[in-house]
């Protein structure tokens, strides 16, 4: 299983990007770290610099069809500024037309409000997010990891680092379904 992993060049959170990360590559997966530059990223330990990533593929340069499903990891400044990057945005929400599985956590929903694939979806998130995902014409409930299959695809939200073991056995849970139960 091949996965993308949307961030913008600075402000992901390093925790949600690292664990996930790992998570895939433990369940036999191929991780793709994916952004709107190609270099290397600039995590974040909330607002103290954490480590740089390399960048794999740049977003206009691939699309949903060559994955099997998308990680969107947190970070209050990486979905604010992958949602002001139209390719960005156009790379997140493929993976709803194509109906692929999509997994993100805290503030990482910004990036699917503004791609406006949340109506009629039920989501959880960091909770001052609560309003834009309503606004959006989702549903926000405040539990730990939240798997949404009323939609074109699967949806896996989970709120905050805490979160991040539910998070990533539900997400791994679901890409293997997604890909017939091989796991890999």
């Amino acid at each position: 299983m091949k996965v993308a992993f949307l961030v913008a060049p600075e402000g992901v959170e390093q925790i949600e990007l690292t664990t996930p990360w790992k998570a895939v590559e433990e369940a036999g997966g191929t991780p793709q770290l994916v952004s709107t530059k190609s270099g290397k990223i600039q995590a974040f330990h909330h607002l103290d610099r954490g480590d740089t990533f390399p960048v794999d593929k740049v977003v206009g340069e691939v699309g949903a069809s060559e994955y099997d499903a998308l990680v969107l990891p947190g970070g209050v400044a990486n979905p604010d500024f992958l949602r002001m990057d139209e390719r960005a945005v156009a790379f997140a929400r493929d993976f709803f037309g194509a109906g692929k599985p999509v997994a993100a956590i805290c503030h990482a929903l910004w990036t699917l409000v503004e791609a406006d694939v949340l109506r009629g979806r039920t989501l959880t998130s960091w909770p001052s997010l609560r309003t834009d995902i309503q606004n959006a014409g989702g549903s926000w409930v405040d539990e730990q990891v939240k798997v949404c299959t009323g939609g074109p695809n699967t949806l896996i939200t989970s709120r905050k680092p805490d979160d991040l073991q539910a998070f990533c056995e539900a997400f791994t849970d679901e890409f293997g379904k997604a890909r017939g139960g091989s796991g890999g």
